[in-house]
This record gives C-alpha cells, sequence and structure tokens, in this order.
C-alpha cells in the first residue's frame, strides 16, 4: 500500500543534504564548540556558519541568532524573557486567541505571577486586526506577541502592521514563525520584529533545535542558567549536528523557495475545491487567501475527526486533526472555538499539510478517497440520518 504523508506542520522529514551535512559532527568532529582545541574549534567554526546561514535566511545578522532546543523554547524564552527583563517599566502583555501553547502557557505562567495579559479576538478567518491590538495598548504594555501563520488554520497575520503599532511605541514585538520559514519570504526589518522564533523540524532539518532571533539592543533575562554559552543568553552545551542541520535546512529553504512555494500552492488550491466539490456541508477554515502555502484546514458535519483520521490511515495517508501538540487533548481545538466554530463542527476538523514530497497523484488520491470514507461513516451516523 502506498502511503501518502500529509501532516508536514507537525514535523517533516529531514532532507537528504541536511542529513549528509550533520553525520559527521556525531563522531568524526565531535568536539565541545566551547573547547579551545582543535576538536572545539572545528565544532565552534561549523556553529558560526550555521548561524550566519539561518541569520542570511531573514535578514539578521549573526550576532542577533541565539540557538535553542526549538520553537517552545524560543518561545517561552520571548515571553518571559522580556517579561523579566522589562517589568520595571510595565507588567502588560498583548497576545492573540489564537497563538500556539508555547506561547499562551507562558502567559498564563505570568499572569499568575501577577502580569496582565490581553489576549486580542480574532474574526471568522483567524485575522487579528490591527486596530484591535492599537486599542490594546496601555502605558504599560511592554510586549507584544502574534504568531506570523497558524500552525492549525494556516491564515497569515498581519505582522508588518502590527509590529509598526509596537515599533512607535516602544513595546517589544515578537512574532513566532516557526510555521512560516521556508514557506514564504521572511526579513526581520520589513516585518517590524524585535524577536522570532524558528524550529528546525518544520524546514526539513533535525528535531530538538531551533532559534530566537533578538534585535541588537533588545533586553531579555536569561531562563537557563549554567554556562556562557551564546554569549551568555543562553546556557547549555551546543547541540552540534542539530544545528548544523538547522543551518543547512535554511539554505535549502531558501534556494528553491519561489519555485516550491508555487508548486505546492497550486497543490492546496486543487485539494481544496476537489474537497469541497465533493463532500457537502463541508467548509474550509481559515483565510480562503491570506494561508500558508501548503495547509488545507477542513470542517466535515456529521462525523468524527479521529474516525476520518484512522479510515484515511488505513488507506495509506496521514494528517491531522488539528495541532501535533494538542492532539491528545479531548477539549476541542481554541484555535477554531475563536473563529467561533461550534464544539460539533469543530471534532468533524481535519488539517492537510503538503510538503516537498507530496505530488499530484497523491492529492488526486485524497480527493477520490475522502469522500468515500466521509459517506461510510456518515451512513453510521445517526445525527446525520435525522439530518436527511
Amino acid at each position: 500500500m502506498k502511503r501518502i504523508y500529509m501532516d508536514y506542520a507537525a514535523t517533516t522529514p529531514v532532507r537528504k543534504g541536511v542529513l549528509d551535512e550533520m553525520l559527521p559532527f556525531f563522531s568524526e568532529n565531535f568536539g565541545n564548540q566551547s573547547s579551545l582545541h582543535s576538536f572545539g574549534q572545528e565544532a565552534k567554526y561549523a556553529v558560526e556558519a550555521a548561524r550566519e546561514k539561518v541569520a542570511s535566511a531573514i535578514g539578521a545578522t549573526p550576532d542577533e541568532i541565539v540557538f535553542t532546543s526549538g520553537g517552545t523554547e524560543s518561545d517561552n524564552f520571548a515571553v518571559k524573557g522580556v517579561a523579566y527583563a522589562r517589568e520595571d517599566k510595565g507588567r502588560h502583555i498583548i497576545t492573540s486567541a489564537i497563538e500556539h501553547h508555547a506561547i499562551l502557557e507562558p502567559c498564563r505562567f505570568l499572569e499568575k505571577k501577577g502580569f496582565e495579559i490581553t489576549c486580542i479576538p480574532v474574526d471568522s478567518k483567524g485575522i487579528v486586526d490591527p486596530a484591535d491590538v492599537l486599542k490594546a495598548v496601555k502605558k504599560e504594555t511592554i510586549f507584544i506577541s502574534v504568531m506570523h501563520g497558524n500552525n492549525e488554520i494556516g491564515t497569515i497575520q498581519p505582522i508588518k502592521e502590527i509590529g509598526a503599532i509596537a515599533r512607535e511605541r516602544g513595546i517589544i514585538f515578537h512574532s513566532d514563525a516557526v510555521q512560516t520559514l521556508g514557506r514564504m519570504p521572511l526579513n526581520v526589518d520589513t516585518m517590524n520584529l524585535d524577536l522570532m522564533s524558528v524550529s528546525g523540524h518544520k524546514v526539513y532539518g533535525p528535531k530538538g533545535v531551533g532559534f530566537i532571533y533578538i534585535r541588537k539592543g533588545t533586553r531579555l533575562t536569561p531562563f537557563m542558567h549554567g554556562g556562557e554559552q551564546e554569549r551568555g543568553r543562553r546556557a547549555s552545551t551546543h547541540n552540534v549536528p542539530g544545528i548544523v542541520g538547522l543551518g543547512k535546512a535554511a539554505e535549502f529553504a531558501m534556494i528553491d523557495l519561489d519555485k516550491e512555494t508555487i508548486r505546492i500552492t497550486a497543490l492546496r488550491d486543487k485539494m481544496i475545491r476537489g474537497i469541497l466539490d465533493n463532500i457537502e456541508d463541508c467548509r474550509l477554515n481559515g483565510h480562503p487567501t491570506k494561508r500558508l502555502s501548503n495547509n488545507i484546514h477542513i470542517s466535515i458535519d456529521y462525523v468524527e475527526g479521529e474516525s476520518l483520521l484512522l479510515y484515511l490511515d488505513m488507506e495509506g495517508i496521514a494528517c491531522s486533526t488539528g495541532s501535533a501538540c494538542s492532539s491528545a487533548s479531548l477539549e476541542p481545538s481554541h484555535v477554531l472555538s475563536a473563529i467561533g466554530i461550534s464544539a460539533d463542527t469543530a471534532y468533524g476538523a481535519l488539517r492537510f499539510t503538503l510538503g516537498r514530497q507530496t505530488t499530484e497523484d497523491d492529492v488526486n488520491f485524497v480527493i477520490e478517497t475522502l469522500p468515500v470514507i466521509v459517506r461510510k461513516l456518515r451512513e453510521m451516523s445517526p445525527v446525520y440520518k435525522n439530518k436527511k
């Protein structure tokens, strides 16, 4: 049976060229980059070369890049680092209702410590209105965080406009760009960003490594203490193979970004049309055009997403019922709730995300297979029978 992977928003396979770049640093060039001898200096050179590559990919300078263990750590560093570094100026933080839990949970943690958190609502397509952000700003506001591309419904936010509001008022602005590196052009200056989070395993790099961009002059209080790695901003022995892989993955992503985005967008649009045209009582979630090039998030009434997922898996198709980080939760997605989707409809949601290995034949197979599965499940549904 052919296996079709359509869960690239959850994780991506490591590209062969990335793996080839990493392998020597496991057993041949294995030095600790903090060591002064030649083994350590070989590792240090590789880490700094990777730093230059990821900085180039986002329009930053190498000394503005701090390597981390991934997107969650980078998000936590941004939220807590700014909060504790600037609490003498104020204790008010603004974010959106559809952020990743790696932003929302640190905000809840800080709320228990006396910080005030404002969650900006979104419209039915998942868009944050910059005017709502402006209205929420107070004299005590020290930090704004709005994700670039939503990991569930794929909606792209007006980051540049929100960043302009923050910059005019001296507020630190952060964006979680975990889903957008390698899927659309990024430039921290154009986007008016002070901080940005990225993870390696979403861009055909390894798991367990990422980085945070920190604009020069932006103060963050480190929350990992120990050594003086990363110029005193993040203690811990460097994951040299992972960092090397992340650098190579970022380099590859920039080489074929335009061509691959055009290809994936065409497949995405074909799949959306094919699903909506062949399944009744089905809707696309998120913005129809201001969305990630690879994201297809749909809700299908009168069926459960988990049942759909299992039947699709039996046909060799891998997708998701939401974001991978919340797939164990029995609660409806906070993102779908924020855009006004009822719990019943949310339970019938599926997220397909396409990637480098996705072909037109794969898309055609899903378009043919999904309606058959939906009909089979609806035939067993008393709710659907009553509807008819």
